[in-house]
């Protein structure tokens, strides 16, 4: 298995960049997971112990480009820069309830459980305010962290915030989800544009477009930590191309639950048998088992995936991810 980060809470200090996230290379996936090696995340099992420093605070403001969205990204970055007294100055400014978040860690540990636990009260179905007051109260060694992350993950399922209660809840796999690798180009109009416009043309694609549409909308709600909103897309690919594996794969990856592992593989079983010359297929089988760790069982489908389709692109991918893996193993 490999490092993570703490629990996969990664500030989202910069707009994500959709075209990069559904080109075939996702910028190296398993290399990022070697890369963000900042120890295996801190276990419930270890017991209630205050922690050194302030808890990691997670804040998602997606592809936002407001003027509050740059400026609570900057402070997200002085958080994260061990900066805080900078970091509350800039959240101080703004009253969303992501700057009152922001201005209760910044404050640590003065008042700050007080102040998210009242927040909490006071926005029931908040899962970044959950998610926080979790990680607040692990920080600070007090009892409820595993209530909260599970009440975030409950109340905002299609959310960043479900997603990074779910890495604390499950540290021993890797962090976040895994994204469907599709095949196909990078539509040519989202060349040049922000982050906000090229979602909107994905969107709009979508909404009346070809079960290929869907799925490059789908690949872009995922990298946006929107598990639920992507799972619907690429199911309505595969209810308009219902005998196409690349749909009925997408379809299986985007039901990947790490409390219920046979939501997923449950579905790629059946298609390696069904399709069995389809590199998309163990391609992605191989990315699920990655994500449970086990690299063995991994490699053996990421190797499939050379010869079952040899020279297509996921083949071709599975040769990249073959090759870094080798890299991670050697000493």
């Amino acid at each position: 298995m490999f490092p993570a980060t703490f629990g996969g809470v990664t500030p989202k200090a910069r707009v994500i960049v959709i075209v990069s996230a559904i080109a075939l290379v996702l910028g190296g996936v398993v290399v990022v997971f070697a890369a963000h090696s900042g120890g295996e995340p801190p276990s419930l099992a270890s017991g209630l112990k205050p922690r050194s420093g302030a808890p990691p605070l997670a804040l998602d403001l997606g592809v936002r480009v407001d003027p509050e969205a740059v400026d609570l990204r900057r402070a997200l970055s002085l958080y994260d820069g061990s900066h805080r007294q900078q970091a509350a100055g800039v959240f101080a400014v703004y009253h969303s309830l992501e700057a009152q978040v922001g201005q209760a860690l910044a404050a640590w540990p003065a008042g700050s459980l007080a102040r998210l636990t009242a927040l909490a009260a006071a926005h029931p179905r908040s899962g970044l305010v959950a998610v926080n007051l979790g990680l607040a109260q692990f920080w600070a060694g007090r009892p409820g962290s595993e209530v909260a992350w599970r009440h975030a993950a409950a109340v905002q399922p299609d959310s960043s915030y479900a997603v990074t209660a779910n890495n604390l809840l499950y540290p021993r796999f890797n962090r976040n989800l895994p994204t469907f690798v599709s095949a196909e180009a990078v539509p040519a109009g989202l060349t040049g544009k922000s982050p906000p416009a090229q979602l909107a043309i994905l969107r709009r694609n979508a909404a009346s477009g070809t079960a290929t549409q869907k799925l490059l909308y789908g690949v872009a709600l995922q990298t946006l930590f929107r598990p639920v909103s992507a799972r619907r897309e690429f199911d309505a690919a595969a209810r308009l191309a219902p005998n196409d594996p690349e749909t009925l794969t997408a379809a299986a990856v985007a039901r990947f639950d790490k409390g219920k592992l046979s939501a997923s593989f449950s579905r790629l079983g059946p298609l390696t048998r069904r399709f069995p010359h389809a590199a998309t297929v163990r391609f992605h089988l191989g990315l699920l088992l990655l994500w449970t760790g086990a690299v063995k069982a991994a490699e053996k489908q990421l190797r499939l995936a050379t010869t079952v389709e040899p020279g297509s692109p996921l083949a071709l991918e599975a040769t990249r991810f073959l090759t870094t893996l080798q890299g991670v193993a050697s000493p």
